[in-house]
């Protein structure tokens, strides 16, 4: 984007026929605003904290300064599980988080990142900005204050980090895993005790013995915490996130005392922001998993009983929580009719194309 043009267009620069605003007037269109931001994530996770620092980036230099966004990792303000919160009271001004988190206070929250055999990424996209999907989202967030914005998706993530090797589903018995919002309460089911631990203390909390296994994003992010180091067998696919939608948070108080060309800006600059979140993934995690795989990582996919058993058990759930919450059922139903009038078509289409590339690009290397 190019910034004295966008700030042309949104009445923040330059006036057609004038060489230049007078100051007084520009400082009125466009007031000195300054904001903290909290992260569930850090610097050591670079697409997803890049993500928000993008953004902060983005709104600063599309209003000449103006509008600042002062960008605090997960810990610094509150710790990275507490943006809901935060952002609900006004600790601070805005967020950066993924809603599944909070599945304990609403497991609806987690149709705002991923649940089990839900949408991939673009599907999400399209729910999202052509579906029903932020209507059903905003509504669910209203009452805690918070105005959301999707900025970004990691894609479809890995199974996870596993010490021992998972061969049938008896072999998750007992098995003590990180894992977060509704996976934890399928894998319950499968005989698995799901922890939910921040990603700061993903590697100690493996390292020591405490885990068994963990799940967090995919190679990318997984090389860079060191995963590898401490557990062989890397599974895939991730059943429980077909996508992972990150969100902006922002407290619809502050928002709503904004400048209508400021609102305006916190969109595109949290959608260009999570576009480049996703592109980051799909252009390095290729690489890093070919890294993985040459130190030493074992590249397994999940036995087939494994995932018939999730599948099933995932469905039972959604009965559970379907009725006894009509909230969740009603942005449920919305959610997978649009999951299952859309999966035929990339079934036909993108499905068959990558598979059949896949297949033809092996053959040409024997």
């Amino acid at each position: 984007m190019q910034r004295r043009s966008f700030l042309k267009k949104a009445g923040l620069g330059a006036v057609a026929g004038t060489a230049a605003v007078a100051a007084p007037v520009f400082a009125q269109a466009n007031p000195k605003i300054s904001w903290k931001m909290t992260s569930t994530y850090g610097p050591s996770l670079p697409p997803l904290f890049g993500a928000a620092q993008t953004f902060c980036k983005m709104i600063e230099e599309a209003s000449d300064g103006q509008f600042s966004i002062r960008l605090y990792p997960a810990g610094e303000i509150v710790p990275g599980y507490g943006v809901m919160d935060a952002v609900s009271n006004n600790t601070v001004e805005c967020g950066q988080t993924a809603s599944y988190y909070y599945y304990g206070k609403d497991p609806t929250f987690c149709f705002d990142t991923a649940v089990p055999f839900g949408l991939n990424t673009r599907q999400m996209t399209a729910w999202m900005e052509q579906g029903d999907g932020l209507k059903l989202m905003r509504e669910l967030f209203a009452p805690r204050h918070i105005v959301n914005f999707p900025m970004g998706n990691t894609g479809t993530q890995m199974g996870g980090w596993y010490r021992k090797p998972i061969n049938t589903l008896a072999d998750l018995k007992g098995l003590t895993m990180r894992t977060a919002g509704f996976a934890g309460e399928v894998l319950s089911r499968m005989g698995v005790v799901p922890q939910q631990i921040p990603p700061g203390d993903i590697y100690p909390s493996l390292e020591k013995g405490t885990l068994d296994a963990v799940e967090f994003v995919g190679p990318v992010d997984d090389e860079k915490l060191g995963l590898f180091k401490v557990a062989k067998y890397y599974y895939y696919p991730g059943w429980w996130e077909g996508s992972a939608q990150v969100s902006l948070y922002v407290n619809d108080g502050v928002y709503e005392k904004l400048p209508k060309h400021y609102q305006s800006l916190i969109s595109l600059a949290s959608s260009y922001a999570g576009m480049q979140m996703t592109a980051n993934y799909d252009a390095h995690n290729s690489e890093a998993l070919r890294r993985l795989i040459a130190n030493g990582t074992t590249l397994k996919a999940f036995p087939r009983d494994v995932m018939d058993a999730a599948f099933a058990a995932s469905n039972v759930l959604y009965k559970e929580f379907c009725d006894k919450d009509a909230g969740f059922k009603k942005v449920f139903e919305n959610y997978m009719a649009f999951r299952d009038g859309t999966v035929p078509w990339f079934r036909i289409a993108e499905g068959s194309y990558d598979n059949y590339l896949g297949i033809a690009l092996a053959n040409a290397k024997k």
